[in-house]
């Protein structure tokens, strides 16, 4: 046991975050990665136990998080999104929510065995998915956008919809069982329900104002808005329990709706803040498990009831709630399957449990063996099928990863196909009809329009792209580009050709900031599109056993260019003036290089090179 919380507080997140990057090292789900360390640490091992050590303090902190979590998901929640999609997600939201809640509470009471009142409390927990276990699943499998939106968009809005329909039941099963019923808990479950929302609009409508206004300086803004969050989700909560949820939810749409170009500068932020507490919440849920309730989720009618939900009512719920809709058979397919249970299943379920059995209802008492049997079986299912489904079904962006090349020139476009050759997903965008020319005329990809536009945002799928490359005649633009699109490529994958010229000496600040330099920073874009109409070419060579990447470099023209390599795996890596890229056996190497027919034929012969 430890003996210092700080140090217990120190070691969630370090493990909470370990399990992240374990997660994105090995290509494992990270909700599964954090599960099973949770449990590592706390039951099997009774190193921590959270829910003991922090005493009064957990609840809250739980609390807090989710709120935190869902009102970031919410934050993403674009009506623009929904252009095409708002009749599936609307019907999955209330029709398949419904569905799912009946014949959830007929599982629950038929096969594990629940009173009818509590089946039909747990029926209505138990049709959230949430932004805790749906966002990380989305970050790993690449889906297309379609069945990607409609997951997330129910994911968010489905949490606070199944925490009311429990209280809804709950209220309704006292109201029934009451010697002398009385309707006026129920009026205030609808008004309570009502005034969150509506105090959930105001909140998100309120601090949109004062941004708008200016009332509220840069540096505090983003303080500013967890304030209001956890003032929001508390004053909605202390008048009934769970409404919290639903008020965080309005905020965060009505944020996300007003089209503040602040909320949009701070949303990486807080992406980042919600990873933090999504690690650490799952390490604290599930160290803070006993080794008996885990040893009684293999009973019978346990597993029987997990079955049942994943194979089932998810299903069924979605297939009747979607008829009509457009869907394809495989988007219903993927959409029916997907629905893994997680931190507000878990937290709620334990609030209920304890108010069910104070109410008399003693089969309450395997709530949170039902709920951690549901979340554990369908993270693992989920998490380990996601990928591999969407690629059988075709909905999965999974490839060589994509590169969006900003700036149509003769250079770019000859880049483009050499990389269209290796089977990369490729794209030019550029706001000039006149410059992409070049790039209609060699049937290379192309999308115009001004790629820091609210339109592109919105109307270009950036999915199956990991990489930008600015490369526009603008040395300034650049790195505009690449500044705005760092937070969302990740650094190592943002490049902008050398702004290094006589005009733009190694001090200028443009030269610092926003990409790494592709290439070499001797190398602007004027020499590469001189070298194109000097008539160099793109030349691919393989490292092999027989030839070596010294032989390569004693034999390559002084005037070669390094442009990329490709590794066995697919995987393509830039050569930057900042990364330092050694290919090894198996990689081939793209250059751009004069078209020497000596050496061209000498590598022929060797038969590791070709030019393009």
């Amino acid at each position: 046991m430890v003996t210092s919380l700080l140090f217990e507080v120190m070691l969630i997140f370090f493990l909470g975050i370990g399990s992240q990057w374990v997660a994105w090292r090995y290509r494992m789900p990270a909700i599964v990665v954090m599960a099973l360390t949770g449990l590592i640490i706390g039951p099997l091992l009774g190193f921590i136990n959270p829910q003991e050590d922090f005493g009064n303090l957990y609840s809250p902190i739980i609390s807090v998080a989710v709120a935190i979590i869902l009102f970031e998901g919410s934050l993403n929640l674009s009506f623009k999104e929904l252009r095409g999609l708002g009749k599936p997600v609307f019907r999955i939201s209330t029709v398949g929510a419904f569905i799912a809640w009946i014949l959830g509470s007929l599982t629950a009471h038929y096969i594990a065995g629940l009173s009818w009142p509590v089946a039909f409390v747990i029926g209505g927990l138990f049709i959230v998915t949430g932004p805790t276990v749906i966002m990380p699943l989305l970050r790993q499998s690449k889906l297309k956008p379609r069945p990607a939106k409609i997951l997330k968009w129910e994911g968010i809005i489905v949490d606070p919809i199944g925490a009311l329909l429990a209280v809804f039941a709950f209220e309704i099963i006292a109201y029934l069982t009451a010697t002398d019923p009385d309707g006026t808990a129920l009026m205030m479950f609808f008004a309570a329900s009502l005034f969150a929302a509506i105090f959930g609009w105001f909140c998100g409508k309120g601090i949109g104002f004062i941004f708008e206004r200016g009332h509220i300086p840069e540096f505090l803004k983003s303080p500013a808005v967890f304030t209001v969050v956890i003032f929001c989700f508390t004053v909605a909560d202390e008048i009934m329990h769970e409404t919290g949820l639903l008020s965080v939810t309005a905020m965060g749409i009505t944020l996300a709706n007003m089209g503040i170009s602040s909320v949009a500068d701070m949303r990486h932020f807080k992406e980042n803040i919600s990873i933090l507490l999504i690690s650490a919440i799952f390490i604290m849920l599930t160290a803070s498990l006993q080794i008996e309730t885990i040893l009684e989720i293999f009973s019978p009618n346990i597993i029987g009831y997990v079955l049942l939900m994943m194979f089932l009512v998810r299903p069924l719920s979605i297939f009747l709630s979607t008829f009509g809709t457009g869907l394809t058979l495989n988007e219903k397919l993927l959409v029916g399957w997907i629905a893994p249970r997680g931190i507000v299943a878990l937290t709620v379920s334990s609030y209920f449990a304890t108010i069910l059995l104070e109410a008399g209802y003693e089969d309450a008492n395997i709530l949170t063996t039902l709920t951690f049997g549901l979340v554990f079986f369908t993270v693992i299912a989920h998490g380990f099928s996601i990928g591999w489904l969407a690629k059988k079904l075709n909905l999965s962006m999974e490839g060589r990863p994509g590169t969006l090349i900003v700036g149509s020139n003769i250079f770019t476009v000859e880049l483009a196909k050499s990389l269209a050759k290796s089977n990369v997903p490729i794209i030019i965008v550029d706001s000039s009809w006149e410059r992409l020319k070049v790039a209609r005329e060699a049937g290379v990809p192309f999308y115009h329009e001004e790629v820091l536009s609210e339109q592109t945002e919105y109307h270009l799928d950036t999915i199956p792209y990991e990489y930008l490359i600015a490369a526009t005649d603008s040395k300034s633009y650049n790195s505009l580009v690449c500044t705005t699109f760092m937070p969302e490529y990740g650094r190592t994958n943002v490049f902008k050709v050398s702004p290094y010229d006589s005009v733009y000496k190694s001090g200028e600040i443009v030269s610092k900031v926003g990409g790494r330099i592709l290439f070499k920073k001797e190398i602007t874009l004027d020499d590469l599109k001189e070298k194109i109409n000097n008539g160099f070419v793109f030349r691919r060579t393989t490292i092999t056993d027989q030839y070596s990447y010294r032989q390569y470099l004693d034999e390559k023209d002084e005037e070669t260019v390094f442009l990329y390599l490709i590794k066995p795996s697919g995987q393509i890596k830039y050569y930057s003036e900042e990364m330092r890229t050694v290919p090894s056996t198996g990689d081939t190497i793209v250059s751009l290089m004069p078209r020497n027919k000596e050496k061209a034929k000498i590598q022929a012969r060797l038969g590791n090179s070709d030019v393009e």
